[in-house]
């Protein structure tokens, strides 16, 4: 009955009324608080996108909800995905950020991965990343040939976490010959690591990343990037080669290609399933206005983080192709990854 007023005063006045969804979205929201939960340690770049986006997200959702972030580190962002999936309301109060391998953990047998990735509703992605492997300069191996002969350590959090089963992909489809060393909570502590020389290399590392907030360690060449891992080179990076022109036969680039897919989705958002239809679109929406917000951008320049917005419908149709991966290109990869 509060509607239909609402709506007749609007219509008498001359004064736009808002659709049914978009009220209903509105009276859900107001006075809520969103979480958003990071699979990792504070200061890496998916808890830098998730504060920034808790500035400014709340005045682009209907209700102006506020939004807060908590860390919930472990496994690589498994366990927060796992909580997003059999824990957090369903009702999209809760959503997250994720390392964005965690996506494919279920096909490749990890039995500690408790969800499906299709039944995420994807929010989208705030960067299309491109990773590097990059080792300190005190280290023995230089380059990617180097990697083929001499042992080089490798710093990692979870077993499914991209710095652990590239490096181990890299081993079994190329011949390089990296150790990883598991526990590290995320990439603050990895890189730490490097500094203090617990280990030699990060095989996981964004290019963004380095660029923008490592700038120093290129300039005075503290690290040397041995390759890229994605399905193309970046334009900027024209002489350090792709992982996958590596790969020893046409089968294992499969298997490249397989393990490299969910690099589009560079550092996605996803909230629970069964939230309902007009909040996902609503947080969608809002999303997508945030990064094209002058004061969100201007923050994440602060930061030292870069912005390339994709959509959650491109996301969703992304994994659901790579789920629906060859059955033998899976169970190559699930080999390569253990």
């Amino acid at each position: 009955m509060r509607l239909t007023f609402t709506v007749f005063i609007a219509a008498a006045f001359g004064q736009p009324s808002l659709p049914c969804a978009a009220q209903d979205v509105a009276d859900f929201y107001k006075g809520k608080q969103i979480a958003i939960l990071v699979g990792f340690t504070p200061g890496g770049s998916s808890s830098l996108y998730a504060q920034a986006l808790t500035r400014h997200m709340g005045r682009y959702l209907p209700g102006s909800p506020n939004l807060i972030v908590q860390h919930v580190p472990g496994a690589g962002g498994l366990v927060a995905a796992n909580n997003v999936y059999n824990t957090a309301p369903r009702d999209g109060t809760t959503f997250a950020i994720t390392g964005r391998t965690v996506a494919i953990e279920p096909l490749l047998g990890n039995k500690n991965a408790k969800f499906d990735a299709r039944q995420f509703n994807w929010i989208g992605t705030a960067n299309v990343e491109y990773t590097t492997c990059a080792l300190w300069h005190t280290a023995r191996v230089k380059t990617l040939q180097d990697a083929l002969s001499s042992e080089a350590i490798v710093g990692g959090s979870g077993a499914d976490a991209t710095e652990v089963v590239f490096p181990k992909a890299a081993n079994k489809l190329v011949g390089t010959k990296f150790k990883v060393v598991l526990g590290y909570p995320g990439s603050t502590e990895i890189l730490l690591a490097m500094e203090r020389g617990e280990v030699e290399g990060f095989c996981g590392i964004g290019w963004t990343f380095l660029k923008l907030r490592k700038g120093g360690w290129l300039k005075d060449r503290k690290i040397n990037i041995l390759y890229q891992m994605s399905l193309e080179k970046h334009p900027e990076l024209p002489d350090v080669p792709a992982i996958i022109d590596h790969a020893k036969t046409p089968d294992d680039r499969k298997v490249f290609e397989f393990l490299f897919a969910p690099q589009e989705m560079g550092r996605p958002f996803f909230a629970p399933p069964g939230v309902p239809v007009e909040r996902v679109r609503a947080l969608r929406e809002a999303f997508a206005q945030t990064l094209k917000d002058p004061q969100f951008l201007a923050d994440a320049d602060k930061m030292g983080v870069e912005v390339q917005h994709v959509g959650g419908e491109q996301i969703q149709q992304l994994v659901e192709r790579i789920y629906a991966s060859p059955p033998e290109v899976i169970a190559r990869a699930k080999a390569v990854a253990e």
